[in-house]
C-alpha cells in the first residue's frame, strides 16, 4: 500500500486506488496514467472523478463506493441521485447510530480510526443493512459491462507501458478529424484519377479522329491506280472473251506443228523440181554441142 499527496508518478504501478478527499471541483489524479485494469474506488462526495474523467478510461473500473442498501423501504425520503432504497455510507451510519441507541460522535473529520470502521459494520449488518451492488457514473454495474471492461484492459495492457497517456475520448474527438482527412485524401485522389482518365481518353479520341481522317487519303490511292488503269489501253473483253481467247490461244499452239509440215511438205517438191529443171538445162547444151 502507498500513501501520497504526490501520486501522479505512481499511477501507472497501482493495480487499485482509492480516493476519498473534500477536494470538490479539483483535479484529484489524472486518469489517463492508471494502468489499464485498475480498479479506482471513488469515496468522495462529490465524486473525485466526474462522469468526464471516466469516460476517457474505458479500460479502468471507475465505482463510486460507500453507498448502503436499506433492509426496508424508505418512506418519505427525498431523492439523493441513488437507486431506491439506496443512501450513502455516511447517511446510513447515522441510522445505524439512532438504531442502537448512540447519540455521539462516531466517525467525523480526517481522523477515522480503523476500528471504528468495522465497527460501524458490524452494527450495520445486524440491522439488515448491506453494501449496494457496484456501481458508476452511469449507474449499477452489469457483469457484461465489467467484463467488458476486463476484455479492454487485457488489449490495452499488451502495448502498454507504463507512462503511458491513454485518453479514449480524445481518440473519439480525433477519429472524426482523422476520419474526414482521409475522405478527404481519397476524394482528391480519385478527382485527380479521374483527370487522368480523361486526358487518356481525350488522347484517345485525338487519335481515333487522326486515324479517320488518314483513311480517306489511304482509299485516294487507289483511286489513282484505278485512274492511271483507266489511261492505259485496254483490251475492253470481258472475262468470258479473255477464257475464248485462251482456248483459242491453246488450240492455235496445237494444230501449228501439223501446219509447219504441210508448210514443209509442199515446199519440198518445189526445190526438187527446180533442182531437176537446173540439170536439165545444164545437161542440154552439151548435147547440142555433141
Amino acid at each position: 500500500m502507498v500513501c501520497s499527496t504526490d501520486y501522479d508518478r505512481l499511477l501507472g504501478e497501482m493495480d487499485m486506488i482509492v480516493t476519498s478527499t473534500s477536494g470538490a471541483g479539483k483535479k484529484i489524479l489524472d486518469i489517463t496514467r492508471v494502468k489499464p485494469g485498475c480498479v479506482i474506488t471513488d469515496v468522495a462526495r462529490p465524486l473525485d472523478l466526474p462522469p468526464g474523467e471516466v469516460a476517457k478510461r474505458p479500460d479502468v473500473l471507475v465505482i463510486e463506493s460507500g453507498e448502503i442498501e436499506l433492509p426496508t423501504k424508505v418512506k418519505g425520503m427525498k431523492s439523493i441521485g441513488l437507486p431506491p432504497n439506496v443512501v450513502y455510507a455516511c447517511l446510513a451510519e447515522t441510522i445505524v447510530l439512532a438504531l442502537e441507541g448512540r447519540f455521539e460522535v462516531f466517525t467525523i473529520g480526517r481522523d477515522t480510526e480503523w476500528e471504528k470502521v468495522k465497527e460501524i459494520y458490524k452494527l450495520g449488518l445486524r440491522h439488515g443493512m448491506k453494501l449496494s451492488a457496484i456501481s458508476g457514473v452511469n449507474g449499477v454495474y452489469t457483469d457484461e459491462q465489467i467484463a467488458a471492461v476486463v476484455e479492454r484492459a487485457k488489449a490495452a495492457l499488451q502495448t502498454w507501458k507504463n507512462g503511458d497517456v491513454i485518453d479514449a475520448t480524445a481518440d473519439a474527438v480525433a477519429a472524426p478529424a482523422k476520419k474526414a482527412a482521409r475522405k478527404t485524401a481519397a476524394k482528391k485522389s480519385a478527382t485527380k484519377t479521374a483527370s487522368v482518365k480523361k486526358v487518356a481518353a481525350k488522347k484517345v479520341t485525338a487519335k481515333a479522329a487522326a486515324t479517320k481522317q488518314a483513311a480517306p487519303a489511304k482509299k485516294a490511292a487507289p483511286a489513282k491506280t484505278g485512274a492511271a488503269a483507266k489511261a492505259a489501253p485496254s483490251t475492253g473483253k470481258t472475262p468470258r472473251a479473255k477464257a475464248q481467247a485462251a482456248a483459242n490461244s491453246e488450240a492455235a499452239a496445237t494444230s501449228k506443228p501439223a501446219a509447219t509440215r504441210r508448210t514443209a511438205a509442199k515446199q519440198a517438191p518445189a526445190g526438187k523440181t527446180s533442182a531437176k529443171k537446173t540439170a536439165a538445162k545444164t545437161a542440154s547444151p552439151k548435147k547440142t554441142t555433141a
